[in-house]
């Protein structure tokens, strides 16, 4: 029988992880009809919030409600959306929640949902300090997502002395699908910051999307591009 469900819907979790002391908690998107079509598979896109946020943020932002929209109009698939908490504001030298996500978070997902467990159909993104972590995790296990998403990029410090070498390393063959976008009254040091990487891949040359749109660094700007972002990270599922 057909399933007529116009909405997914939010669940939250959390996972045990000897990395982190406490339980990594996240939220999670359910295309509509995802429990009655037992036999489908999904790509699965994770979404990293900014800094003093939490798991909720992209929630708040409505992407579950634009992904509903996108998914009954038929312009974009039906896809599983994953969002982690980051609970510490430190550098990834100090704050193992990227390792967490990548060890842990991805296999558990994949192990308990109806995931194609592959890099083509899996991708990360985030806001603010989320992009900085979509870059760090991104860029550092290629062979585990086909599109890396930031937005309103600060690139973590700590993170400079390797960006150069995890781009190098990546086969041009295999190299991710890359979306950037920032406001163009965002506070300078971020701005500088995205500058920076979307000039360092230009001189590489590799294909990237840029966009400089209007707007500040604040959740109004992010909620306006929300639609755009989706459709952009599931334009090839």
């Amino acid at each position: 029988m057909a399933c007529e469900q116009e909405t997914g819907r939010i669940e939250k979790g959390e996972l045990r992880t000897d990395l982190l002391r406490l339980p990594l908690e996240f939220r999670l998107y359910l295309p509509p009809c995802y429990d009655q079509l037992t036999d489908r598979r999904y790509p699965v896109l994770y979404l990293v919030h900014g800094q003093s946020f939490n798991d909720d943020q992209w929630d708040r932002l409505g992407v579950d409600e634009v992904a509903d929209e996108l998914i009954a109009s038929e312009e974009i698939p039906p896809l599983i959306i994953v969002m982690p908490r980051d609970r510490i504001w430190s550098q990834p030298t100090e704050d193992p929640f990227g390792q967490a996500v990548i060890e842990d978070l991805v296999p558990w997902i994949d192990q308990n949902y109806q995931t194609h467990p592959d890099r083509d159909h899996r991708a990360i993104g985030g806001l603010s300090r989320g992009a900085g972590w979509a870059l760090n995790i991104g860029f550092s296990h290629w062979e585990s997502f086909g599109g890396i998403g930031m937005h309103s990029l600060p690139v973590f410090w700590t993170d400079l002395p390797h960006i150069k070498n995890w781009l190098d390393a990546i086969p041009r063959g295999s190299m991710p699908r890359i979306y950037m976008d920032l406001g163009d009254k965002d506070r300078l040091q971020i701005s500088k910051s995205a500058i920076w990487f979307e000039e360092l891949l230009t001189e590489k040359r590799i294909p990237h999307e840029w966009h400089l749109y209007p707007g500040y660094h604040e959740e109004a700007y992010w909620e306006s591009h929300v639609e755009e972002y989706l459709r952009w990270y599931t334009q090839e599922w």
